[in-house]
């Protein structure tokens, strides 16, 4: 093993993003020794994009290595009741709710995650309205980091929690090829006291509704079942060609119009609640793909966290997860390659830990993208079939993502059961396991 690095020399980190990939990696960073750590928004504020996340075990287990797991909670989403979406039949009751599982799924309101993030992390670390426009690689000197207004920072490390469409990722792999998915969702929260009188349209219990190319899920979003406050209710479709001279959108505000127009046919119950959504609430996020990348790092100074890193037409419902267990991961390398440093040298180091959280996160998202591409060819097929028998159909893919997975205990576990903090007790213990050998 090395000698720890020189406690003078100091790390000069700049995120990019303030989005759970920026967030968190402000709290895990900052914890860091003779670090110094900024964090640049191009927004002027805090921005709460977005309706309701599902945190599954994988999410608990990082909030928890944060120290903010007992700030976030939600509503359970067991049972989740499966739904055609044209007639309300009921094609699987789903899981009962298991009280005594603390990692159990939960949906939560995004905004409860953002202000538990926002409230750890060192808010005079936060520069707001410095939009990235260049990284220039300065060899051993580190990264020159350029605004839009101007400023210019030279730094050691780049963090980019940028999102999908990162600028980060856009020097470090210029050639990228990110393409629109064919694939839109749109979401907001509705107050549950809006929709109580709905008939026959339980609250308490999360639904899924299925329908030709199209799908829509209600679920609370409170803790509390006694006491709703919003439920969140979210749209999709697939096979959705991009509107000519519209550019497909991350984000923005669409008109209700916009979002009944592909759910007129749709069971009555949910029609009304389409009604029930004030002018302005909808949210739409447009999907985007890209190629499994060959390295998360790049010039052995920049490295992808989030979206950033993994545009694959979705999350698997666990984006917030995988930004936050980037960051995490992120830390702990930076910390284990200045404790076994070789070299007293700053860009040594960075580029170490570059390697160690590629080593760690690399296969991570190859899996998912794999799995992706597996399942291409459903959907493709999704809303090009004609259903003799739509409902029948629809019980035998009972169970599943929506593209065909049979769910079941084991249903995509390196994704909602995976523990990055047992992840990374491994690496560490082959890692030393190595140098024994070596010794």
């Amino acid at each position: 093993m090395g000698s720890a690095i020189s406690p003078q020399q100091l790390l000069r980190i700049a995120v990019i993003g303030t989005g759970p990939g920026g967030l968190s990696s402000a709290i895990a960073l900052s914890e860091l020794p003779n670090v110094d750590l900024r964090i640049y928004e191009k927004a002027g504020e805090l921005k709460n994009l977005g309706a309701g996340i599902s945190i599954n075990l994988n999410g608990w287990k990082v909030l928890e290595l944060l120290g903010i797991r007992g700030r976030v909670n939600g509503a359970s989403t067991n049972p989740t009741v499966q739904r055609n979406a044209y007639t309300g039949e009921i094609v699987d009751p789903g899981v009962p709710h298991d009280p005594s599982d603390a990692y159990e799924a939960r949906r939560v309101k995004r905004l409860v995650l953002q202000e538990a993030l926002a409230d750890k992390a060192p808010g005079h670390l936060i520069e707001f309205n410095k939009k990235l426009v260049g990284l220039e690689d300065l060899g051993k000197a580190g990264v020159r980091v350029s605004f839009e207004d101007g400023a210019e920072r030279i730094v050691d490390l780049v963090v980019g929690a940028d999102g999908i469409r990162s600028v980060v990722r856009q020097h470090m792999a210029p050639d990228y090829p990110l393409e629109y998915a064919y694939q839109i969702g749109w979401r907001c929260l509705v107050p549950a006291e809006r929709l109580k009188d709905i008939p026959d349209l339980p609250l308490i219990n999360t639904s899924w509704w299925y329908g030709k190319a199209k799908s829509l899920w209600l679920s609370p979003v409170d803790a509390d079942l006694s006491n709703l406050t919003d439920i969140e209710f979210t749209a999709r479709v697939f096979n959705e060609p991009p509107v000519p001279g519209e550019t497909v959108s991350w984000g923005r505000r669409v008109s209700n119009a916009k979002v009944f127009s592909r759910f007129s046919d749709c069971d009555p119950r949910l029609i009304e609640v389409f009604n029930r959504v004030s002018e302005g609430n909808w949210t739409e996020f447009a999907a985007y793909a890209g190629p499994s990348m060959d390295s998360l790092t790049g010039w052995d100074k920049l490295v992808l966290v989030g979206d950033s890193s993994h545009p694959s037409a979705g999350g698997f419902g666990s984006g917030s997860a995988f930004a936050m267990a980037d960051s995490w991961t992120l830390a702990r390398a930076i910390e284990y390659a200045r404790a076994n440093a070789t070299s007293d040298s700053i860009p040594s180091v960075v580029a170490e830990a570059l390697r160690i959280f590629d080593t760690i996160r690399k296969p991570y998202y190859k899996a998912m993208a794999d799995f992706r591409k597996s399942q291409a060819a459903v959907l493709k097929e999704v809303g090009r079939k004609d259903y003799a028998d739509f409902d029948g159909d629809l019980r035998k893919r009972f169970g599943s993502d929506g593209l065909g997975a049979k769910r079941g205990k084991g249903f995509l576990a390196f994704v909602y059961q995976n523990d990055i903090g047992q992840t990374w007790k491994e690496f560490v213990e082959c890692d030393q396991a190595r140098w024994k050998t070596h010794d």
